[in-house]
C-alpha cells in the first residue's frame, strides 16, 4: 500500500517531464514497468519492488535522473515517516543523438533514397536501443531498419519489400563509407 504514493509521485514527475522536449525525439518520460511483492493473497507483503524506466533526452545525465528520483522519494518519506524506500540505478546509458550532417547519416540517407526512389526521412525514436552504447564507444552509428509494426508485441512484423530495400541500402552505404 505504501507504494501507492510513490507511483502517484512518479506520475507527477512524468507530467513535469512534458516540459522537456527534444525537436526530434519528443519528450523524456518515466514509467513504472515492473512491480512485485508478496507471497499469497492472505499475507501482507513485507516488501515491494518497483522497477522504473526513465527515458532521457540529449543534455540529461544519469545524475539528473537520479536526483529527480531521490527528490521524489524524499518527498514521499516526508509525507509518510513510516515509509522505508531506497533506489538504485541498474542500467544507465547516455541519450543517443547523431547530427544530420554526419557522414554515416548522409551515406545511409543517400543509399536509402537510391534504393527506394524517394528522399530519406530523417527522424528520431524515443525508445531505448543499443545504438547509444555503440555511439558512446566512438563508433559512428545510425538507426535504420524496415517498416513494420508491433515492436515487442505479441504480433510483430516487417515488410518484406522494405527489408529488401534496407538490405540494398546497407550494402550501398557500406560501399560509400568503406571506399
Amino acid at each position: 500500500m505504501k507504494t501507492g504514493p510513490v507511483l502517484t509521485a512518479l506520475d507527477d514527475l512524468n507530467e513535469r517531464l512534458r516540459g522537456r522536449e527534444h525537436p526530434r525525439l519528443g519528450r523524456g518520460f518515466v514509467h513504472a514497468s515492473l512491480i512485485g511483492g508478496g507471497r499469497e493473497e492472505s499475507t501482507i507483503p513485507e516488501s515491494c519492488t518497483l522497477t522504473i524506466e526513465r527515458r532521457t533526452l540529449p543534455g540529461e545525465t544519469t545524475e539528473d535522473t537520479e536526483r529527480d528520483i531521490a527528490g521524489l522519494l524524499d518527498r514521499c518519506r516526508a509525507a509518510d515517516p513510516a515509509l522505508r524506500v531506497s533506489s538504485r540505478t541498474t542500467l544507465a546509458r547516455a541519450p543517443f543523438e547523431v547530427a544530420d550532417d554526419e557522414p554515416i547519416v548522409q551515406a545511409v540517407a543517400r543509399a536509402a533514397a537510391a534504393a527506394t526512389g524517394k528522399p530519406a526521412e530523417l527522424a528520431g525514436a524515443s525508445y531505448w536501443a543499443d545504438a547509444a552504447f555503440i555511439a558512446a564507444a566512438g563508433i559512428p552509428t545510425v538507426m535504420f531498419g524496415p517498416a513494420g509494426e508491433g515492436a515487442h508485441a505479441h504480433e510483430e512484423w516487417v515488410s518484406i519489400r522494405s527489408t529488401v530495400d534496407v538490405t540494398r541500402t546497407l550494402i550501398a552505404a557500406g560501399r560509400r563509407l568503406c571506399a
